[in-house]
Order: structure tokens, then sequence, then C-alpha cells
């Protein structure tokens, strides 16, 4: 489960697996993007809206991240594609230790300034998502943000089944992902981007609808409840596992 492993700086652990092409131009261009990240995040710079669209940005942020605090993700959280942890920051208060993956090195230490002297358990692993299995039933929660628009269609049966795996008997998982404000093709495709320095890499993108995602999780034997924001710029998720529930 967890070949690979050596030990990073202190409260880190690293794993190398194998990974194609697509897959490791995206965690190239994630590691590259780990300096701008939270430009886009907070519409700075070059990543500016106009007035009345950040307005509705600001407001679908914080309507997501109150979704967070209702869903409440305590006890054992795994977060997958951690980031540089504007997510991780909102599991203060609830869980009691979280275990934060991302194939990034370097967003995973931005995660880690950004958590310094936070009152949180936490253990960072730096690993490709793909290649890295936690232990069996290890976790109440597993949550992922932005993340699932990244994993290509033909990795979703063997992404899904991961985090069945790591979850415990009533484990619970969280979603937040990207909207698209015009209609989208159904299914993953290749996306251009480019960073403020001009480097361009290519990542794989889904933009999920509400419909699709939920009946693709019906068939994969997940009970879910998904909703886009009143201003339809994120998508929200939960989700349980049929066969994991209490008491089974």
């Amino acid at each position: 489960m967890r070949s690979g492993c050596r030990i990073g700086r202190p409260g880190v652990r690293l794993y190398r697996g194998t990974m194609d092409d697509t897959v490791a131009e995206q965690i190239e261009y994630y590691r590259a993007r780990a300096g701008e990240y939270d430009d886009w995040w907070v519409r700075r710079g070059p990543y500016a809206l106009p007035p009345e669209l950040e307005r509705q940005w600001f407001h679908d942020v914080a309507q997501a991240e109150a979704a967070l605090q209702d869903f409440a993700p305590t006890g054992r959280v795994l977060e997958l594609a951690c980031g540089t942890g504007l997510w991780t920051r909102h599991l203060v208060g609830h869980a009691e230790h979280v275990t934060a993956v991302d194939a990034s090195p370097e967003v995973i230490e931005r995660n880690r300034e950004r958590l310094a002297g936070a009152p949180l358990n936490i253990e960072y692993v730096v690993a490709d998502v793909f290649g890295w299995r936690p232990d069996p039933a290890s976790y109440d929660v597993v949550m992922f943000t932005y993340w699932l628009s990244h994993v290509p269609d033909g990795r979703l049966a063997g992404f899904w089944a991961g985090v069945r795996s790591a979850l415990k008997a009533g484990g619970r998982v969280f979603i937040v992902d990207s909207a698209s404000l015009s209609p989208q093709p159904s299914g993953g495709r290749p996306e251009q981007r480019q960073l403020a320095d001009g480097r361009q890499f290519t990542v794989m993108k889904r933009y999920w609808t509400v419909d699709e995602l939920e009946a693709d999780l019906r068939s994969r034997s997940w009970t879910p409840t998904a909703y886009m924001t009143d201003n339809h710029m994120i998508l929200v998720a939960t989700a349980t596992a049929t066969g994991l529930e209490r008491g089974d």
C-alpha cells in the first residue's frame, strides 16, 4: 500500500509511484503554479474579475465554505489534493487528525505555512493521489476540492474505489469543484493552461453538472447530494457509500 515511501522534512512523507504522461504534466503544472494559485482564489492580479462577477464569486466562496462548516468534518480526515491549505484551514475546530496529500511539495510547503500554529494535528504526504493508498477503513471523512474535475475518466473507477476503501463504516465524502457558466461537453478533455510567466501546460478537466455527478456516483453505489452555489460558480457535493453504513 505504501511502497516507495521516504521521509522528507519532519512531518512530511513522500511517496513515489508510476504515472502516465497526462498525470505527470498535470502535476508539473500545479507545482509550477504553487506561487500564484492563491492569486486565482482571491481574484488578484491577472485573475481579477469585473466588480459584479467578483461579488458573485466571493458570495459563492462563502456559501461553499459554510457548507463545509455545516458538514462538520469530524474525526480522522483525509484531504486529497490538499493544495495550499485554502480548505485545510477550515478543518480546524472539526477534525481530530488530518492527512493532507498532494503531489506537489511546493503547495504542501505553502499549506504548512498557512496552518503553522493552528490547533490541528496534521500529517503531510507528498504523493501522486493515483498511486498512493492509505490503510483501509482509516478515515471518517475524505475531502477533495477542485480535484475531481482533474481525474481522467479512465481513472474514475479506481479513484472512487480507493476513496471507499479509505473510509470507516459511516464515513462521508465532501467535494467542492469547478462549475462552468456556459454549457460544456460531457466527459473529461485536455485543457490548455498558461502561467503568468507564459509557460503552457495541458491538464485534464471535466466540468461536472449536478445531474452527471449524482448519476455517476449512484452507478458506483454511492448516495450523493450535489448542488451549485447561488451564482453557479462552484459545485458542492457530499456522498456516503452504500454498504459502509454504521452497524453493517
